[in-house]
C-alpha cells in the first residue's frame, strides 16, 4: 500500500491554508413547529452556534474561556463519525487517545504528551476522565461508548485547581443528557456494517408531573472483530457491550436541583490481538537464545495465532450511582454536592505476546471499587467577581489476581520448563483535596483568576506471588507490604483580556500533580521500591477570534511545560550471565521534558450550505534527561530514550460539509475529513517496531433528515483508503523479546436509520 507524504510541515501548512476545527456540525436539534429540516438547517448556516461549556465549572461560552479547550455537541460527535470515545482521535490537536494495549475495556489517553504509559493499576492516569463531573480512577473501563451524549469537552494541560482529581495532562469531560421537562421525547436508532458489525441504541424521556422528570438510555455493541487466527478461523478484536442509563431530576423550588443517575455495562468480549513485531525467544538452559517465531514480513494482514482457547476472553462489569445536588442558597452563593460509588470488574485474558506460544500470557482480574464525595461552594455577585471553593474526597480500593503462563519461555536441551507465577495484591487508595479559585474582572475588559489546591494521598499496598515450576529452582513465594503518603500544592494564574465582543486573549500558568505508587511487578525484595510523584508546569498563551458576523471563529493557544519526574516502566534481565536468567520491570522518575507546542482550531461558514473545519497541532517533546541504570551497563540503550512515546510532532486534520435543501423541506448532507498524524512511538523504551511512521486517515459520510425530523438515515465509511497503522504497543523485551503492537481498525463502513419523538 502507498505511504502517504512524510513531509509533516508541508501538511501541516495544508491543513491549515483551509482555515477550520472541530468539525463544527450543524445542530440538529428538534424542529420547530411549522419549521421543516431544510429550513432549521438553512437558518443554522447563517451563523455559528455558540458552544457552552462548564471547565471552569460554571456555565460560559467556549470562546470566553481562557483555557485550550475543544467542545463537541451532540450531533459534531454524529458528524465525527464518533460512537465510542477513542473516535475523537485526530478531531483535538495534540490528543492520543486510543484502545489500550491489549485491552478490549481500557483506554490510553495522552495530551500534549503527558499520560499513563504502563497499563497496571500501580499506576494513576495522566488524564482525568470524567461523566457528570465523576471522576474514574481507572483506565480500565474508560473506553466510553457515546450512546446518550450531550456534549464532551476536552480540557488541555494541567487541571488542578477546579477539577476533582488533580491531573498533569488534562480532562475528558463527558457530560449526559438530562431529562427534559418540557415534553416526552426520545429515539430508536440502529446500525449495520461490516466486520458483523450491529448496533442498538435508544433514548426515551418524560416529565412527571411539574418536579420530576425521567430519562433512560441503553446500547447493544456488537462486532465480530477484524483480526483473525489463520489456523482456527476465530475472530478477534470484536465487541459485545451492553450498556444501560438512567437519570431521575427533581426540581421541587427555584432555589433546590437533585440529579440521580444508575449506569451499568457489562461486556464480553474475544481476545484484542496484536502482532510481534520482534523474533519472540526461547532461553534453553543449555543452547542459549532460540528463535520461536521470526518476524512475519510485509504489512500486517490482521491475521494473529494465540495460545488462548476460543472462550478465553475479556469480561467487564462496570456500574454506579451518582447523586448531583445544587442548593441555591441566596442570588450570589451556591452549595453543590457531587457523589458516587462504582464498581468495576474486569476479567481478562491478555495474550502480550500475540502468538501460539506462551511467553507472555496472561490472566488480570480487578475488583474496583471506589466512593467520591465532592463540596462545592459557588460565588457569583452578578457582575465582576466568581469564586469556587470546594472539597474532595476519593477513596479506592483496587484488589486483583493476575497468572502468567509462561511455559514456552525457558527450556532445558529442547524440553519445555513449565512456569506459572500467581499474583494476589491490593492497592488502596485515600485522596483528599481542598481548592479555591477566583475569577475578578478588575476592569471593563480585563479579568484576573487565581486558584490553588492541596492534595494528600496515602496509598498503601500489598502484594504476594507465587511461582510454579518443573524447575525446583524457580519455585517460591514472596510477600511485602507497603504503604506511602504524598501531599502537594498547586497554584494556578491566568490573565484574560477581552479584546472585543468576538476577540479574547489570556495567558496562564498552571501547576500539576500526579501521586507516587509502588512496583506491582516487584516478585523479589530487591524489586521493591516505591515511585515518586510526577509535576508538571504548563505556560499557556491564547487568542480566540470570531467575526463580527459570527460566520468564522479560529482560535490560537502556544504553551510550554517543564515535567519532572516522569514515571517510566522498563524492562531488564537482572542477572544476564546466570544460566537461568530472571527478569525484572522496575520503576523509574527517569526524566524530565521540556515540551512545547502549539494549537490552531478554526471554523468557517461558506454561502449558505457548507462548513469548512480545520485543526492543527504541533508538539516538541524532549528529554532533557533519562536516567536509566541500564545505560550504565551498556551504553549503547541510550538510543532507547530519543523519542518520548506518544507525542508525535504534527497532529492535523480537516473537514467539510454541504447541505442540499429538498423541494419537500427534507435536507441531504454530504461530509468528509482527512486527519494526519506525524511519527508516533509507542513505547517508553523505542523498539523499531514499536514505532508508527506518518499516515493519513479519510472518512467520509452521507445522510438524509426528514423534513419533519423524525428520520434521520445514516451512511459512512471510516478508514476509507484501508490504511494499516498501528496504535498501541506492548514492550517487555526481557521476556522472549516480547514486542507486540496494536493495530487500528481497517476500512470499515455503516448504515444507520433513526426515528425520533
Amino acid at each position: 500500500m502507498a505511504r502517504h507524504s512524510r513531509n509533516p510541515l508541508a501538511a501541516a501548512i495544508a491543513f491549515a491554508m483551509f482555515a477550520a476545527l472541530p468539525s463544527f456540525a450543524l445542530a440538529q436539534d428538534e424542529v420547530k413547529e411549522g419549521e421543516t429540516a431544510a429550513e432549521k438547517k438553512a437558518e443554522e448556516t447563517k451563523a455559528l452556534e455558540a458552544v457552552t461549556v462548564t471547565a471552569r465549572r460554571r456555565e460560559e461560552s467556549a470562546q470566553d474561556v481562557p483555557v485550550a479547550i475543544s467542545a463537541f455537541e451532540r450531533d459534531e460527535l454524529r458528524d465525527l463519525q464518533a460512537t465510542g470515545v477513542t473516535d475523537l482521535q485526530g478531531a483535538v490537536p495534540n490528543l492520543n487517545i486510543v484502545q489500550g494495549r491489549g485491552s478490549s475495556n481500557a483506554v490510553n489517553v495522552f495530551i500534549r504528551g503527558i499520560g499513563q504509559p504502563d497499563a497496571l493499576q500501580s499506576f494513576d492516569p495522566g488524564v482525568g476522565m470524567y461523566v457528570d463531573d465523576v471522576y474514574y480512577s481507572r483506565i480500565q473501563g474508560a473506553l466510553f461508548s457515546l450512546f446518550d451524549i450531550e456534549r464532551v469537552e476536552v480540557l488541555r494541560g494541567p487541571q488542578g485547581t477546579l477539577y476533582g482529581k488533580n491531573s498533569t495532562g488534562g480532562a475528558v469531560k463527558l457530560v449526559t443528557r438530562s431529562p427534559s421537562f418540557d415534553a416526552a421525547e426520545g429515539s430508536v436508532e440502529g446500525t449495520f456494517g461490516n466486520f458483523g458489525r450491529a448496533d442498538g441504541r435508544f433514548y426515551a424521556s418524560t416529565p412527571i408531573g411539574e418536579t420530576w422528570a425521567i430519562s433512560a438510555a441503553g446500547a447493544l455493541i456488537s462486532s465480530d472483530g477484524y483480526v483473525e487466527d489463520p489456523t482456527t478461523g476465530e475472530d478477534y478484536n470484536d465487541d459485545d457491550t451492553e450498556a444501560f442509563r438512567a437519570k431521575l431530576a427533581w426540581r421541587p423550588s427555584d432555589s433546590f436541583a437533585a440529579d440521580f443517575s444508575f449506569d451499568y455495562t457489562n461486556q464480553d468480549a474475544a481476545l484484542t490481538l496484536g502482532q510481534p513485531t520482534a523474533p519472540l525467544t526461547q532461553t534453553d538452559l543449555v543452547r542459549g537464545i532460540v528463535v520461536l517465531r521470526p518476524v512475519t514480513p510485509g504489512e500486517y494482514d490482521f491475521e494473529t495465532r494465540t495460545s488462548f482457547d476460543p472462550d478465553q476472553g475479556q469480561e467487564l462489569r462496570h456500574k454506579g450511582v451518582a447523586a448531583n445536588l445544587t442548593w441555591n442558597l441566596s442570588d450570589a452563593w451556591a452549595l453543590r454536592s457531587i457523589t458516587s460509588y462504582r464498581k468495576l470488574d474486569t476479567s481478562s485474558y491478555v495474550d502480550i505476546d500475540a502468538s501460539e506460544f506462551e511467553l507472555g500470557d496472561v490472566l488480570v482480574e480487578l475488583d474496583q471499587k471506589q466512593f467520591s464525595q465532592e463540596l462545592q461552594l459557588q460565588y457569583d455577585n452578578g457582575s465582576n467577581v466568581q469564586a469556587v471553593y470546594g472539597l474532595y474526597y476519593l477513596k479506592e480500593q483496587v484488589p486483583s489476581h493476575q497468572e502468567a503462563y509462561a511455559d514456552d519461555f525457558l527450556a532445558l536441551a529442547g524440553a519445555p520448563i513449565s512456569f506459572l507465577r500467581t499474583i494476589d495484591d491490593d492497592l488502596e487508595t485515600s485522596s483528599f483535596a481542598a481548592f479555591a479559585h477566583v475569577a475578578w474582572e478588575f476592569s471593563p475588559s480585563w479579568t484576573l483568576a487565581a486558584g490553588i489546591r492541596w492534595t494528600d494521598e496515602d496509598k498503601d499496598y500489598d502484594r504476594t506471588t507465587s511461582t510454579f515450576s518443573s524447575l525446583a529452582a524457580l519455585r517460591g513465594t514472596f510477600a511485602f507490604t507497603t504503604d506511602d503518603n504524598w501531599s502537594a500544592t498547586t497554584p494556578s494564574i491566568s490573565l484574560s483580556k477581552k479584546f472585543s465582543e468576538n476577540a479574547t486573549g489570556y495567558i496562564s500558568a498552571n501547576r500539576g500533580f500526579k501521586s507516587g505508587g509502588f512496583n506491582g511487578r516487584a516478585n523479589s525484595a530487591a524489586e521493591v521500591s516505591t515511585f515518586d510523584p510526577e509535576y508538571v508546569w504548563t505556560y499557556e498563551a491564547g487568542l480566540k477570534m470570531s467575526s463580527d458576523d459570527r460566520r468564522h471563529q479560529i482560535n490560537f493557544t502556544g504553551f510550554h511545560s517543564d515535567y519532572q519526574d516522569f514515571q517510566a516502566r522498563v524492562s531488564e534481565i537482572t542477572n544476564p550471565g546466570n544460566p537461568i536468567p530472571s527478569f525484572s520491570f522496575p520503576v523509574l522518575n527517569a526524566a524530565e521534558l521540556s515540551i512545547n507546542g502549539f494549537e490552531v482550531e478554526a471554523v468557517t461558514l461558506v454561502g449558505d450550505a457548507t462548513t469548512l473545519s480545520a485543526q492543527v497541532g504541533w508538539l516538541d517533546a524532549e528529554y532533557d534527561k533519562f536516567d536509566d541504570p541500564r545505560v550504565d551497563v551498556n551504553p549503547a540503550l541510550a538510543s532507547l530514550h530519543e523519542h518520548v512515546p506518544f507525542s508525535p510532532e504534527w497532529t492535523a486534520r480537516i473537514a467539510a460539509q454541504h447541505a442540499w435543501y429538498l423541494g419537500n423541506g427534507s435536507v441531504v448532507t454530504l461530509g468528509g475529513d482527512v486527519s494526519y498524524r506525524d511519527d508516533t512511538w509507542l513505547s517508553v523504551d523505542n523498539r523499531p517496531g514499536l514505532v508508527q511512521p506518518s499516515y493519513t486517515l479519510f472518512g467520509l459520510y452521507a445522510g438524509w433528515d426528514s423534513a419533519d425530523g423524525g428520520w434521520n438515515l445514516r451512511g459512512g465509511v471510516r478508514n476509507l483508503t484501508d490504511e494499516t497503522y498501528k496504535t498501541e504497543g506492548q514492550e517487555f523485551s526481557s521476556v522472549g523479546n516480547i514486542q507486540t503492537a496494536y493495530y487500528g481498525w481497517p476500512r470499515n463502513y455503516y448504515v444507520s436509520v433513526r426515528f425520533n419523538w
